[in-house]
């Protein structure tokens, strides 16, 4: 949802005031959001209201000069990214099917080039009825995403189908909208992200200081620019990006397990920090008393080298090189010792390790490119749109 622009009609039914709800959310994901009053929604919410909570004017005439005489109705329907309808009333669904543009909100949504989201909310008997039902059907038909309503009890005191659907279920349509139109729908990208444990004893594991931040903000910015994202992570209690499928595990040896049952994959990207050395883990508890413990070391599987070489090796194979000394050297050596296509290296001798800022270095068989200190989630869009470009060019 991050920069993304969401056009809102409100439609007139009672459930408009859930559209102010809908407001915050998209906000609070990080999205912009234009709206447009019907005049029926006007008797539920106020201009005003929709103005304050979306910081950006609310359009209510088809006839207003400021805006028309630049045709504003067809820029609003154009420089969004998706149009929503909430709540569509059976009303502005009869009007959509038929085609009909008799005010700001319809014409706006005839003239639009832009894919739409109707969200219905009406009485069990308007939904039901063979009329809906048919308009239903032909917009969909016609593209238009148009969403079940929940069943519950009704303003008018009916029960059944027909309530809108809650706002944050409506925020999840939209945000999976706008990942079926990005640049990466269709293609399914794999990412390991944070650190890998391992148990000395039932107590005590051998770990380091990766946070997790770089490679779930990179997963998530993946799954913003539509694509299918499986998220291998490590031991971090961090919340899981939308609309991104994590695996949780613990040690290298589960990371590779994982990696490779995610397999096949157009994309991956090994960001995760994986502890190159496990133990012999005890299978009980070290006693101090004993003396220093006498561990006896395995080598961990090298998942990046791995891929490289697998039968369903990715299309674009990425590994992340944390070093403290001669970064891009060492990422170089790196590059051509795993057999990957990318490296992508940064310094952590700092505070990069559970920051929230880095500065990275993209390493290839093209060259180096070096890129400015940025946060992390400004990283991480920056590679994703760097992979939809390379992926879009191997079509």
């Amino acid at each position: 949802m991050q920069g993304k622009s969401i056009l809102l009609v409100v439609g007139g039914g009672i459930a408009a005031y859930k559209a102010c709800e809908l407001v915050r959310l998209i906000r609070k994901a990080g999205g912009t959001v234009r709206c447009v009053l019907t005049k029926g929604g006007a008797q539920f919410v106020t201009p005003m209201t929709l103005a304050a909570l979306s910081e950006q004017p609310v359009h209510t005439s088809l006839w207003d000069l400021k805006d028309e005489v630049e045709m504003g109705h067809i820029q609003l329907s154009r420089q969004v990214d998706l149009v929503v309808v909430c709540p569509a009333t059976a009303d502005l669904l009869a009007k959509m099917a038929a085609g009909i543009a008799d005010d700001l909100a319809t014409t706006l949504l005839l003239a639009t080039d832009k894919q739409v989201l109707a969200a219905p909310a009406m009485n069990v008997r308007m939904w039901q009825h063979e009329a809906t039902m048919r308009n239903v059907a032909r917009l969909r038909a016609d593209g238009v995403t148009v969403l079940e309503p929940d069943e519950g009890d009704m303003a008018c005191g009916e029960f059944g189908p027909g309530r809108l659907p809650e706002p944050s279920a409506i925020l999840a349509a939209i945000e999976a909208q706008l990942r079926s139109a990005g640049p990466l729908a269709g293609r399914h990208v794999l990412v390991t992200a944070g650190p890998t444990h391992e148990p000395i004893d039932p107590v005590r594991v051998i770990a380091n200081r990766s946070s997790g931040k770089q490679g779930f903000a990179i997963a998530g910015a993946l799954a913003e620019l539509g694509a299918r994202v499986t998220l291998v992570a490590g031991p971090v209690s961090l919340p899981t990006p939308a609309g991104v499928k994590r695996v949780d595990v613990e040690t290298a040896r589960q990371m590779a397990d994982a990696a490779e049952r995610a397999l096949p994959a157009d994309a991956a990207l090994l960001v995760a920090a994986v502890a190159d050395w496990g133990v012999d883990a005890a299978p009980s508890k070290l006693k101090k008393t004993a003396g220093p413990p006498a561990l006896r070391w395995t080598e961990n599987p090298d998942i990046l080298a791995m891929l490289g070489t697998h039968r369903q090796r990715p299309g674009l194979l990425i590994g992340f090189a944390a070093e403290t000394d001669d970064v891009v050297a060492n990422a170089q050596e790196k590059l051509h010792r795993k057999g990957c296509d990318w490296i992508v290296a940064n310094d952590v001798s700092g505070g990069v390790m559970g920051g929230e800022r880095n500065r990275v270095h993209l390493v290839s068989r093209d060259g180096v490119q070096s890129w400015d200190d940025a946060p992390k989630a400004e990283v991480a869009q920056r590679l994703a749109a760097r992979i939809a470009a390379t992926l879009g060019d191997k079509n």
